[in-house]
């Protein structure tokens, strides 16, 4: 019983902490970051002020958990994906199922790094999000290639791929008009490029004097 209790309590945080994170993105794609309060927030979530804090600090930090949220499920899918999969093409198999994942449910996530990209007080903290989904995913890593403990290959695989897409997603907003969602087609034809340098190795023999 006490487990089962422990579940419930443990689904409600999650349940809670999804409604506010969501809260904020929706009020900010509608009036700009700058302009959300926190008590939007909290009404348009269904909670009290004092529980916000709870979960988050700030308006800008409910707002990029938002965001960094589809690096989260992206974790997630990358562990369920078939051992058959290399490392490197479950992590782009992965990729592809949490954007396909953000599009059908209305691009809110997507357009919220659209938004966080046009405020440059809230990329750092959109990075450290990123960040530290990295250690989560050398794990995932680990477990996949049933690596040994002084295996460095996971936590190298990790901030790579990492870094690959964060580079990749980079690229693809530079595109983006005045908060409009540049096209998805493009952001997986950015992420099938990255895959295939991952692939074949980052060394290149150097340009000639």
């Amino acid at each position: 019983m006490e487990n089962e209790a422990a579940g419930r309590r443990e689904r409600k945080k999650t349940a809670t902490r999804a409604a506010i994170r969501d809260a904020a993105i929706r009020l900010a794609l509608r009036d700009g970051v700058e302009r959300v309060t926190l008590e939007q927030i909290t009404a348009e979530a269904d909670i009290a002020l004092r529980t916000f804090f709870n979960y988050f600090s700030s308006k800008e930090e409910a707002v990029v958990a938002g965001a960094a949220g589809d690096f989260r499920a992206f974790v997630a899918e990358f562990r369920v994906r078939p051992r058959s999969e290399s490392v490197l093409r479950a992590l782009h198999e992965a990729a592809l199922v949490v954007l396909d994942r953000a599009s059908g449910d209305g691009q809110d996530h997507i357009t919220a790094l659209v938004v966080i990209r046009g405020e440059r007080s809230l990329v750092p903290q959109l990075l450290a999000a990123l960040a530290a989904q990295e250690s989560a995913l050398a794990e995932a890593i680990a477990e996949r290639v049933d690596a040994a403990e002084d295996d460095g290959y996971p936590r190298l695989c990790a901030a790579i791929a990492l870094a690959g897409l964060r580079v990749t997603l980079d690229q693809w907003l530079e595109t983006a008009r005045e908060g409009v969602v540049p096209s998805l087609r493009d952001l997986r034809g950015g992420l099938e490029r990255t895959l295939t340098e991952l692939s074949g190795g980052l060394d290149r023999p150097s340009a000639p004097e």
